[in-house]
C-alpha cells in the first residue's frame, strides 16, 4: 500500500484576499473550485503548475472570527530558484514574519497568519 500527498488545507476568512495573496506572493493559481448549491462554503485548490500537491483554501460563509492557529508551529514550505528575488518581493509585500539567516530560510505569513517557509532550491 502506498500513500501519496494530495493537499494541505488552510481555512480563510476572506477568500478573494487570500487568492490574491497566494498568486502575488507564491505564483499559486486556482486549479479547481467547489461550491455547494447552498453556498455555505467554497473550497479552492491552488497549485504551482509543477507538482501534483495542492493548497486547499476553505471559506465558510458563517465564519466571522479569526481561526485559532495555536502557537502556529505548523507551516508549509516552498522552494524557490531565485531566493533573493523572492525575498525582495516578500519584503516589498511586508509579509516576512521571521528570518533565519544562519539556516538560509525565512517565513512569510498570509492574511490569516498561516506561516509559509521559503527555502532556496538546492542543487
Amino acid at each position: 500500500m502506498k500513500f501519496i500527498f494530495s493537499h494541505n488545507n488552510f481555512n480563510v476568512l476572506d477568500l478573494e484576499k487570500s487568492l490574491a495573496f497566494y498568486k502575488e506572493a507564491l505564483s499559486l493559481v486556482e486549479m479547481r473550485r467547489y461550491e455547494p448549491p447552498d453556498k455555505s462554503f467554497i473550497i479552492v485548490y491552488l497549485g504551482d503548475g509543477v507538482t501534483p500537491h495542492y493548497l486547499e483554501l476553505t471559506w465558510l460563509r458563517d465564519r466571522r472570527e479569526p481561526y485559532n492557529l495555536g502557537d502556529n508551529e505548523f507551516h508549509l514550505a516552498l522552494k524557490v530558484e531565485d531566493f533573493a528575488a523572492a525575498h525582495t518581493l516578500h519584503e516589498k509585500m511586508g509579509c516576512i514574519c521571521f528570518e533565519n539567516p544562519k539556516m538560509g530560510i525565512y517565513f512569510i505569513n498570509d492574511p490569516d497568519d498561516y506561516w509559509i517557509e521559503i527555502v532556496p532550491a538546492r542543487r
